[in-house]
Order: C-alpha cells, then sequence, then structure tokens
C-alpha cells in the first residue's frame, strides 16, 4: 500500500474525522459524573476492605501475644 503524501494524509484525516459522532455536552457531563461517582464508591469499597482484612490480621496477630 503506497504511502499517501501528507496533503493526502490531512485530507483523509479529515474525512475519518467527519464521519466521528462527537457526544452532545449533556452527554459528556452525564458520563464525567458516573467516572467520580464510581471511582468514589470504589474508594469506599476498597476502604471498608482494607479495614475488614487489617481488623482481621490484628486479631490473629494478637492471638499469640
Amino acid at each position: 500500500m503506497a504511502r499517501p503524501n501528507p496533503a493526502q494524509f490531512i485530507q483523509q484525516v479529515r474525512a475519518e474525522t467527519a464521519k466521528v459522532v462527537w457526544p452532545t455536552r449533556r452527554e459528556t457531563l452525564l458520563t464525567t459524573v458516573m467516572v467520580f461517582i464510581m471511582a468514589a464508591l470504589a474508594a469506599v469499597f476498597f476502604f471498608l476492605i482494607d479495614q475488614v482484612i487489617g481488623f482481621g490480621i490484628d486479631q490473629i496477630l494478637h492471638l499469640g501475644g
């Protein structure tokens, strides 16, 4: 396959970019909010799991002493 010259390349890039369906402002906002909510939920989940595991290990280590 032949390599296009820079002008053809730019033309092809513009043609492909025109085919893209860009999200609306509302879709972008909702997606961003959902990402922040899911990140917060994941952080809380892993914090709680860490606390439970830490408590369990603490209890095991204090059994001998």
